[in-house]
């Protein structure tokens, strides 16, 4: 059915009210169920439809938006995705594992080989490192080998159409995706993504993508789904915008000495503050400059290598809020650049609790009088000060982490 025919039914439609509410929850019931297909298409339809004038008011072509949308239904993979409870969490072991084998520092190496000399004029452009550029793009999609395999309006429209939360910040994703197409950034069948429609070689969403997006080579275009050295030069503004310190680096594994006080993770300290406690670089080194400040972070706690932290992790972590990739994203920089791995094992036995376990967690810990604030399944810093009180009670390594071998111990009364 062509787009003017759909606005015909649209206009018919509309005398019987906005059913926008009540259609978005059949079609997400109907892809969840996997029925009636042909009845969720034709009330995402009307929904295309009523989603005109918006894009229009946000000065999307009615061209740009028929090619936009011709043939698009629902996407049933990111509705599954987006009502996904996971029960299971990846040890942060396991993640470096796999996001920083050898055979991705192989592949990072030939990369900064390849486009050194567009890297070499990124670099001076915005003062970021070459080799974490690579990183990040070797973390987001294996350096441009697995894009994404979803056409990323069909993907915002389904999240801004039926998506339970958020469907502000979807809709915005989903009219600036059209401007970009209609500005001829990209064209419709060339705008690859994800399931929740982050785009191109380093997964920028669309308004990541307005913000910090550049044109590297200067031809009016932004192309960071074809032009690789466009979006090497789109990631590298997106860190020097959120912070980036040029000629500095993201952190530095270290050792921490016998007796360390470990209700000190998480604070920061200089680095000449933090050797005055007698914390030491692996590898017998000085830190470069004592008075840059760094946070002290223990991934696994006191089973696993500790870290102190510069500013550069924390922009890493602007652009995907989780230690484990940032601190992946560094540590593969490093590998990169020629480094070693960690010095200091982890301790695969120590594994993390899922979501719903840390939520019982927390759920003990406030019913034995070790406040940790609501049961969110979140491990922020009251729940890590309430392990901590708790594991100080319980003669433990007072390091605030959460394991599977701490709910079991709480949930046996101990």
């Amino acid at each position: 059915m062509s787009f003017l025919q759909r606005t015909r039914i649209a206009a018919r439609a509309a005398r019987f009210g906005n059913g926008r509410a009540g259609a978005a929850a059949l079609v997400a019931a109907t892809l969840l169920c996997g029925t009636a297909p042909a009845l969720a298409d034709v009330a995402f339809d009307r929904w295309v439809d009523r989603f005109w004038p918006v894009a229009r008011e946000a000065g999307v072509s009615q061209n740009t938006y028929r090619r936009a949308f011709q043939g698009v239904t629902p996407d049933p993979d990111t509705i599954r995705l987006m009502n996904k409870q996971s029960e299971f969490v990846k040890p942060i072991w396991d993640y470096l594992d796999s996001a920083v084998s050898d055979t991705r520092v192989e592949k990072g190496r030939e990369m900064l080989a390849t486009y050194s000399r567009e890297l070499a004029v990124i670099e001076q452009r915005y003062g970021v490192d070459r080799e974490a550029v690579v990183a990040i793009w070797g973390m987001e999609t294996n350096y441009g080998s697995f894009m994404g395999e979803h056409y990323v309006v069909r993907a915002l429209a389904t999240l801004a159409y039926a998506a339970p939360r958020r469907q502000e910040f979807w809709t915005r994703e989903l009219v600036t995706a059209l401007k970009i197409i209609d500005d001829g950034h990209v064209a419709p069948e060339r705008m690859e993504g994800s399931w929740a429609g982050a785009m191109g070689h380093t997964q920028f969403m669309p308004s990541s993508w307005k913000q910090y997006s550049s044109d590297y080579d200067g031809d009016g275009r932004h192309d960071i789904w074809t032009n690789i050295p466009d979006a090497l030069a789109s990631t590298a503004n997106y860190l020097k915008r959120h912070g980036w310190q040029t000629g500095k680096t993201w952190g530095y594994e270290v050792q921490l000495p016998r007796g360390f006080d470990y209700t000190l993770a998480d604070t920061e300290k200089t680095l000449g503050e933090w050797a005055r406690l007698g914390i030491r670089r692996t590898g017998g080194r000085d830190f470069p400059r004592p008075s840059d400040n760094a946070e002290l972070v223990l991934p696994a706690g006191a089973a696993g290598p500790a870290f102190l932290m510069l500013r550069n992790f924390f922009v890493i972590k602007r652009y995907n809020n989780a230690t484990a990739y940032a601190l992946a994203v560094g540590h593969l920089a490093d590998r990169v650049r020629g480094g070693g791995p960690f010095v200091q094992p982890w301790q695969r036995d120590a594994l993390p609790l899922s979501r719903p376990q840390t939520e019982e967690l927390q759920t003990l810990l406030n019913r034995r009088g070790f406040s940790v604030g609501a049961a969110d399944g979140q491990v922020g810093p009251a729940t890590r000060r309430g392990i901590r009180a708790y594991q100080r009670a319980a003669g433990l390594i007072p390091d605030g982490y959460a394991s599977v071998a701490l709910l079991e111990r709480i949930s046996a009364g101990r």
